[in-house]
């Protein structure tokens, strides 16, 4: 690397949703302030409507910036992870979501300050990519009762209350759902199912754990199929998740396969990362297609800072093959 690139300070471009999470301002001050702190420069692009992250990830090459950093939610995520390109920069993660399941799985730092000082000490994490109906997803796809939590949240609620939002609309769901089934192959092998999730990770709804065996980096996916329908197996298979029991039920299966397709009601809705992204029928496809994620060091073994200047110039994202 030439004396000029070395003394040349990285750049952090950062894709903020206003209307994720809460303290959403006051966490993006205290990481703008840390990036300053060593030396970081930034600019900071607001998206105003639903479509604005994927729009500005799309317009983002690595020559306009070294990393590009993502103030908002599982949603926002996912809107950014479908504009990039083999062009793309990689990403880092702020997370002022509701469940931050991705910041989760990756060990992403709370402390915004703490944060901002791992785009100098982390190191690269490599996420597989699958596509459900062409889109890309990062955490998970949901279909059946997870969906149609996911879809009668209230946008207000959500944005005041944060997870007891999903806790209303899980109880008002007890009372409407009617679990009509849904038919799921699995790399042709045919199933029954009254919910159906879909995991790339290990986490849902946070640090809740609904695929143990799932790992981000591996294509393989794992489909959770819940086999009974009713109002009091919902109830038990959302209190064995919250125990952390729920891949220990008998009338739960976890099948791994690269091509997962499930069909129901035509038009229902499908979640992908937390958000109604996608409609009955579904298909979904393992890709070789990865990005990549500033993840902290590993446990144990703390990262010597270095100068900002050598961090990140030989990242790459989208476009790379599993090994």
């Amino acid at each position: 690397m030439s004396e000029q690139a070395e003394k040349r300070r990285p750049h952090v471009t950062v894709i903020h949703n206003p209307a994720a999470g809460l303290s959403n301002g006051r966490r993006l001050t205290r990481f703008a302030s840390g990036l300053i702190k060593i030396g970081i420069t930034f600019a900071i692009r607001p998206t105003a409507a639903c479509g604005d992250a994927e729009m500005i990830a799309a317009g983002i090459a690595a020559d306009e910036t070294d990393v590009l950093a993502i103030a908002g939610g599982d949603g926002t995520i996912n809107e950014v992870i479908n504009g990039l390109s083999p062009l793309s920069p990689p990403l880092a993660l702020l997370p002022l979501g509701t469940a931050n399941v991705l910041a989760a799985e990756l060990g992403v730092p709370r402390r915004p300050e703490r944060l901002a000082r791992s785009l100098i000490t982390g190191r690269i994490k490599r996420v597989c990519l699958p596509r459900a109906n062409g889109r890309r997803f990062v955490m998970m796809a949901g279909v059946g009762f997870d969906a149609h939590v996911v879809a009668a949240v209230d946008p207000a609620l959500k944005r005041l209350a944060g997870k007891a939002a999903y806790v209303a609309s899980f109880a008002a769901m007890l009372r409407r759902f009617t679990f009509p089934g849904y038919d799921v192959t699995v790399d042709g092998r045919h199933y029954r199912a009254a919910s159906v999730v879909v995991a790339n990770g290990r986490f849902y709804g946070g640090r809740f754990s609904c695929a143990p065996n799932a790992r981000l980096d591996e294509p393989d996916l794992h489909v959770c199929l819940f086999l009974r329908p009713g109002r009091r197996a919902a109830l038990a298979y959302g209190l064995s998740l919250l125990r952390g029991r729920l891949d220990r039920r008998d009338d739960v299966l976890i099948v791994r396969g690269r091509c997962v397709c499930i069909d129901g009601i035509a038009g229902e809705p499908v979640q992908l990362d937390g958000d109604i992204a996608a409609c009955l029928p579904l298909c979904i496809e393992a890709t070789e297609e990865t990005a990549r994620f500033l993840a902290p060091p590993p446990a144990g073994r703390p990262a010597r800072i270095q100068r900002p200047a050598t961090v990140i110039p030989s990242m790459r994202t989208v476009g790379e093959s599993v090994p």
